[in-house]
């Protein structure tokens, strides 16, 4: 979550911006994170310009009054496939070389991201593999086949997903798309805050972007069956967890990446999370209420809102961060 301030006709006022995952995967880099500025972050925004939706922040007078702070909607549920991801994926594909894109790309990832890589290389005229573990989200998985992706999954899972991936790019000279750990995909995932407010993977390019613009606050919100993420935040290192089973699909990660834990260190004031079902009556209550389609790991933190886990006064917005819905998850 961030908080940034808007300018709102000739008011200022400050904005807790709450980014909704916290879903990072390590990686061996301690320093990459310093590199990484809001120069980056806006170069991004003017690659992937033409490419993506200007998603629009909207206002929940439902939401509002129960939470009883002005609550914005960052709606990247209605980004291209359904989700934020493809800010980086883009960032980073245009900025392959013309033997690397002849090459094609690898990625790993649960279904966001790699629904977000498909889509960009299908834009660009790229050949993508992209490895998914096996209980990965039908939906997700046929989506990102959709995109005209080769899908691999057999025996794979989420502790093995990067080592598979990384197998394939040797054997064909592939270039792989981390989901988080990556400068050109945290610096992408930061323009949420920048195109069309003036924001890891979404909460250290988020917390990049809106610290370096104004003094701001921000948070961020796992489940808590996966709060890999907290843990760290809490302990000053990085912790590692076993597969988590959580509805945040999005989020069942195992240890955030040195880059962005970097970043998050430095310029995020809290980490909390939120129990699977106070998350899932949290996403119907969101969709109910703003007649929007949500997922689980994009509903995180409104649910944390609704939980009162932050105590943020005035004006929050909050990072809608996909709309890919398993829409078996509300019989």
């Amino acid at each position: 979550m961030t908080v940034r301030k808007l300018t709102i006709g000739r008011l200022v006022t400050p904005i807790h911006f709450i980014s909704c995952e916290f879903i990072l995967t390590r990686v061996t880099s301690s320093n990459a994170a310093t590199a990484l500025g809001l120069d980056d972050v806006r170069a991004a925004a003017a690659r992937i310009a033409a490419h993506i939706h200007r998603t629009p922040l909207l206002a929940s007078r439902s939401l509002s009054e129960r939470i009883g702070a002005e609550v914005r909607l960052k709606c990247e549920n209605l980004q291209r496939a359904g989700s934020f991801k493809i800010r980086g994926a883009m960032n980073a594909l245009l900025q392959l070389s013309d033997d690397e894109r002849r090459r094609g790309v690898v990625a790993f990832s649960s279904g966001n991201h790699a629904q977000g890589v498909a889509l960009a290389a299908k834009t660009l005229g790229i050949q993508a593999t992209i490895v998914m573990p096996e209980n990965s989200v039908a939906s997700k998985v046929a989506a990102t086949r959709g995109y005209g992706a080769e899908v691999v999954q057999g025996g794979v899972t989420a502790a093995t997903r990067d080592t598979v991936a990384r197998e394939i790019a040797e054997r064909t000279g592939a270039a792989v798309i981390p989901p988080f750990d990556d400068e050109r995909i945290i610096a992408g995932a930061g323009t949420v805050g920048v195109v069309p407010l003036g924001g890891g993977g979404l909460l250290s390019g988020t917390a990049l972007a809106a610290t370096s613009l104004k003094k701001v606050d921000v948070y961020g919100v796992e489940p808590r069956a996966g709060n890999d993420g907290e843990q760290s935040f809490r302990s000053g290192r990085i912790v590692t967890i076993e597969p988590p089973k959580t509805i945040a699909d999005g989020a069942r990660t195992l240890a955030i990446g040195e880059r962005n834990f970097a970043i998050i260190r430095e310029r995020v004031r809290d980490v909390v999370s939120v129990d699977d079902e106070v998350l899932l009556d949290a996403t119907k209550y969101a969709m109910y209420r703003t007649k929007l389609v949500i997922e689980p790991t994009g509903a995180l933190g409104v649910a944390a809102l609704l939980s009162d886990l932050l105590g943020v006064p005035g004006r929050v917005a909050v990072v809608l961060s996909g709309g890919n819905l398993d829409f078996s998850l509300l019989c």
